[in-house]
């Protein structure tokens, strides 16, 4: 126990816990974005459900390193690719993503409203699908903490605070992403982008997300800019 009075193992803590609360946004997007399809009333338990399962899931695969390290082996070859169980995982969420956020700017642009749809969506079936993006999310996850620090206490409390905050924001962002249709839009708009990393990143492409995390900041600070103009415009449109 004598890390626990190492300063270097308590930095690692912070910086580790920041990307971890970093990499788990586009979980917290896509947890919103299907819990708003249920009955208001189960919302907020749909998004504490799937943000738990996370954290356990992410415990779990650093409890496993071993087995977690050994996806990264080539399983067979296509061509030159190497294939490994990460890269079956990660193109297969990737596909999903696609998939997933593709069919929802469809019902977007065909006008079907999100209560007419709560209806037919049941709680299960949202968990499900929250639970298969998170096993994505949470073995990228798992794999860079593995690489930036070496004691698996640490990687657990980082990831078990990492996940507390998500908890307490996710509401909040869920209620933002809800009231604003086009910034829900472009939260779609980011995981097909995310899909697309994810698919690159399986078939050995390396994307650095710095590239990815920039594109989604300064989309979402032009669209803040958007907001903040057709809110003050909104008052000059009622005087007229």
């Amino acid at each position: 126990m004598e890390w626990i009075l190492d300063a270097e193992i308590w930095i690692g803590l912070l910086t580790l816990t920041a990307l971890e609360i970093v990499l788990g946004i586009d979980n917290i997007v896509f947890i919103s974005i299907l819990a708003n399809k249920l009955p208001a009333a189960s919302q907020r338990k749909a998004r504490l459900w799937g943000l738990g399962l996370a954290m356990i899931m992410r415990v779990l695969l650093l409890l496993s390193l071993s087995w977690v390290m050994g996806l990264t082996k080539p399983l067979f070859a296509i061509g030159d690719l190497a294939v490994s169980g990460r890269a079956i995982i990660l193109i297969g969420g990737g596909l999903f993503l696609l998939a997933k956020s593709t069919r929802e700017i469809h019902h977007k642009l065909e006008g079907q409203s999100e209560r007419s749809r709560r209806g037919g969506v049941s709680f299960s079936a949202v968990l499900v699908q929250i639970v298969l993006l998170d096993l994505v999310f949470s073995l990228d996850s798992v794999i860079t903490a593995v690489g930036m620090v070496d004691e698996i206490a640490v990687m657990v409390v980082a990831v078990i605070i990492a996940v507390a905050v998500m908890m307490i924001f996710a509401g909040g962002i869920s209620s933002f992403i809800e009231r604003h249709p086009t910034l829900k839009m472009l939260a779609l708009s980011f995981l097909i982008l995310i899909g697309v990393n994810l698919i690159g990143e399986g078939l050995g492409f390396h994307i650095p997300k710095g590239y990815t995390y920039f594109a989604m900041g300064f989309s979402f600070a032009v669209e803040m800019l958007n907001l903040r103009v057709r809110r003050a415009k909104a008052p000059d449109a009622s005087a007229a």
